[in-house]
C-alpha cells in the first residue's frame, strides 16, 4: 500500500476511503494487555467477590481477554509483502475492530459492576460489630467516565468503525452502546441481574454483528479498492 494513496479508480468513480495504515506493533501490545487485565480482574472478582452479585460481570471480562486472542488472529494476518491479498491487507483494521468492540466495550461495561462488587464485598471488608456501613453514593459511577473518552475515540474519526458505517450509523452505534452500559450498571446497582444480564447480553450481541458486519466491509472496500486502483508509475 503506497504512502499517498489515489482517490479515484481507473474506472473514473471514486475509490473507497479505507483506514490510514497502523503499526500492527502498537496494536500487538495492546493484545497482551487486553488479555492479561480482564482476566487478572476476573480472578479476583471471583476470588474475593459474592456469587450471588456477579451478574453478568465475569462473563464480560473472561469475552474481553478471549476477544483479545481473537483480535491477535487478525493483526497476526496482516501483510503488505509478496503474496498479499485483499484478507491480509486488513488484518491490523479488523484486528482493531475486534478490539474496539468485543474487548474494551465489555470491559468498559463490566468495570463499574466490578468496582461496585470489590468496594462491597464481605469478604474483603471484613465488618465489626460497631462499624457503620458507609456507601460510597455517586462516586461509585466514576468509572464509568472512561466511556466518555472512548465515545469520542469513536465519534471524532480515530475508530475503525468511522470507515465502515455512515456518520449517523456511528453515532447510533454509540449512543446504543453508551445506553445499554448504563442500563446495565443501574440494573446492578439495584440487585436486577437479570435484568442487567439482559442489557449485556443486547451489547455483545450487536457489537458481535457491527464485528462481523465490518470485516467483511473492509474486505469488500480493499478488494474494491485494489480492483480498480490505478497501476503504480514504474520508478
Amino acid at each position: 500500500m503506497s504512502k499517498v494513496r489515489a482517490t479515484i479508480g481507473i474506472d473514473g468513480r471514486p475509490l473507497p476511503i479505507l483506514p490510514p495504515a497502523r503499526d500492527e506493533r502498537v496494536w500487538a501490545k495492546l493484545v497482551r494487555v487486553m488479555f492479561y487485565t480482564p482476566g487478572f480482574l476476573a480472578m479476583l472478582l471471583l476470588k474475593a467477590g459474592e456469587p450471588e452479585a456477579f451478574g453478568i460481570t465475569v462473563e464480560l471480562l473472561m469475552l474481553s481477554s478471549a476477544a483479545a486472542i481473537v483480535g491477535g488472529l487478525y493483526i497476526g494476518a496482516q501483510s503488505s509483502g509478496a503474496g498479499e491479498e485483499p484478507s491480509s491487507q486488513i488484518g491490523t483494521w479488523s484486528g482493531s475492530l475486534v478490539l474496539e468492540l468485543l474487548a474494551v466495550v465489555p470491559l468498559l461495561c463490566a468495570i463499574p459492576a466490578l468496582f461496585h462488587e470489590l468496594a462491597h464485598s464481605r469478604l474483603l471488608h471484613a465488618v465489626a460489630p460497631i462499624t457503620l456501613d458507609n456507601t460510597l453514593g455517586a462516586s461509585e459511577l466514576l468509572p464509568m467516565v472512561a466511556i466518555l473518552p472512548f465515545m469520542l475515540y469513536q465519534l471524532a474519526g480515530f475508530g475503525t468503525l468511522h470507515f465502515i458505517v455512515p456518520k449517523w450509523a456511528n453515532w447510533t452505534i454509540n449512543i446504543i452502546i453508551f445506553s445499554l452500559i448504563v442500563a446495565s450498571t443501574i440494573a446492578n446497582r439495584e440487585g436486577e441481574y437479570g435484568l442487567e444480564k439482559k442489557f449485556a447480553g443486547a451489547l455483545v450481541v450487536i457489537m458481535a454483528f457491527t464485528v462481523f458486519y465490518g470485516v467483511l466491509k473492509l474486505r469488500q472496500m480493499q478488494t474494491a479498492y485494489d480492483a480498480q486502483c490505478p497501476p503504480k508509475a514504474a520508478k
